[in-house]
C-alpha cells in the first residue's frame, strides 16, 4: 500500500512536518477496519496499538501518535482526486481477471455530511460483482450530476471486456458510445420514462408481442417467493432511432413476482443493451443490485457511512475513501466470517488485523 500513498503530495508545508502521511493513512485504513469511526476513537485506537504499529507494519513513528485534530486536519487537506488515483491503482492489484466481470454504477450520498441546510456530498460509484470490490468514485454536486460524472469515472476505472450497468439516470446517448469506445465494454441501461417515445415504443413492444428469449430464477427468503423472468429481444430493426444509439443489440425487459403472504406486486423492467445473450442480460441486471446491497448497504450497516458527520473541506470525501478500503480489505479475506465478524475480530486480534491487511497490502 505504502508505494500507491507516496504518489499523494503532501499539502503540509515542507520541512515543518511531525508526523509522516503515509502512517497516518495506514493507521486510519486499520482503525476504520477495527471499527472506529471517529477521530477522537481512531487516537484512542492508534494509542493503545503504537508498539504493534511499529514491531509488526513496520512504521517509525519517530513523534508518537498525533492528535485527533492534526488527523482530521490532514484529510481535510489532502487532494481527494489524488487520494481517489491511489484507491483505483490499489484495486487493481487486488483485482482478479474474471473473464466477463459485470460492474454497477450508481450514486450515493452520504447523508451525515448535510450541514446547516447544505446537502450532503454525492459520490457516484462503481462495484465488481464478481470480484466483490468497490472499484472507485467521484464526487458530483447534486444526484442530478451524476451525468457528467459517469465518463469522468469509467475514464478513472480504464474498463475492458466488461458489461456495465447504470440506472435510469445514466442511459444517455453519449455514455452508451463512451461505454463501447473508451471502455471497450459491453452496457445494459435502465430505460424509464425520461426517454419518452423510445420508453413507450419499447414497453409497447414488450406488451404486445410474444418474446422467445427469456431466462427465469426463483429465489426463497424471509418467508417470500421472487420470480424473476428476463425478457430479450435482439431483432430491434423497427425501433425508432437505433442508429444513435451506438452498440445496440437488443433491448430487455425484467418482471418481477413477488409472492408473500397474499400479495402478489408484479413490477416490469425495461433496458437497452448491447448484449445478445438472454442470460448475460439476466446476470448483468441482477448483479446491478450488489451495488445497493454489498457496497451502500454494507457501508451504512457495517460501517455506519450515513450516520457519520466527518464533512470539513474534503475530509468527508478522502474518509469515505478510507471506508471502502477497509470494506475491499475485510471482503478479500478468504475466512468465512461475516464482515461484521472480521470487522470486530480485528479490533481485538492483532494477529487477524495483520492477516488482513498482509493479504492485500
Amino acid at each position: 500500500m505504502k508505494k500507491y500513498i507516496e504518489k499523494i503530495t503532501d499539502p503540509r508545508q515542507q520541512g515543518k512536518t511531525k508526523y509522516n502521511l503515509h502512517e497516518i493513512i495506514t493507521m486510519t485504513i486499520c482503525a476504520v477496519m477495527s471499527g472506529c469511526e471517529i477521530w477522537e476513537e481512531i487516537i484512542d485506537f492508534c494509542k493503545v496499538k503504537e508498539n504493534w504499529f511499529c514491531n509488526e507494519l513496520k512504521l517509525t513513528l519517530a513523534n508518537g501518535i498525533a492528535s485527533h485534530d492534526t488527523f482530521q486536519r490532514i484529510f481535510q487537506i489532502i487532494k481527494p482526486d489524488e487520494f481517489e488515483k491511489c484507491f483505483v491503482e490499489w484495486v487493481k492489484s487486488i483485482k482478479t481477471n474474471a473473464e466477463k466481470e459485470y460492474i454497477s454504477i450508481d450514486g450515493k450520498t452520504v447523508c451525515g455530511s448535510k450541514k446547516d441546510g447544505k446537502d450532503g456530498i454525492h459520490l457516484v460509484g462503481a462495484w465488481a460483482s464478481k470480484n466483490q470490490l468497490a472499484l472507485g468514485q467521484i464526487k458530483v454536486d447534486g444526484k442530478t450530476n451524476e451525468i457528467k460524472a459517469i465518463p469522468k469515472l469509467l475514464d478513472l476505472l480504464e474498463l475492458s471486456n466488461s458489461v456495465i450497468t447504470i440506472d435510469a439516470m445514466g442511459c444517455q446517448k453519449d455514455i452508451a458510445e463512451k461505454i463501447i469506445k473508451d471502455a471497450e465494454s459491453d452496457y445494459v441501461l435502465a430505460l424509464k420514462g425520461n426517454q419518452g417515445n423510445l420508453y413507450n415504443d419499447v414497453k409497447l413492444y414488450f406488451d404486445e408481442e410474444k418474446i422467445k428469449e427469456s431466462y427465469t430464477t426463483n429465489e426463497k427468503d424471509h418467508g417470500r417467493i421472487e420470480t424473476r423472468e428476463y425478457y430479450l429481444e435482439t431483432e430491434i430493426n423497427w425501433l425508432d432511432k437505433k442508429s444513435e444509439w451506438l452498440g445496440i443489440k437488443g433491448i430487455g425487459m425484467v418482471r418481477s413476482k413477488v409472492i408473500k403472504k397474499d400479495k402478489v406486486p408484479i413490477e416490469k423492467r425495461y433496458f437497452l443493451t448491447s448484449l445478445e445473450d438472454v442470460e448475460s442480460f439476466a446476470k448483468s441486471v441482477r448483479g446491478h443490485w450488489g451495488v445497493e446491497n454489498s457496497l451502500h448497504w454494507c457501508l451504512d450497516v457495517i460501517f455506519n457511512e450515513d450516520s457519520n458527520r466527518t464533512r470539513k473541506d474534503n475530509s468527508a470525501e478522502n474518509f469515505s475513501v478510507i471506508r471502502r478500503m477497509a470494506l475491499n480489505a475485510l471482503r478479500k479475506h478468504p475466512s468465512k466470517m461475516s464482515l461484521n465478524r472480521k470487522k470486530r475480530k480485528c479490533h481485538y486480534d492483532v494477529s487477524f488485523m495483520a492477516e488482513v491487511l498482509f493479504s492485500v497490502f
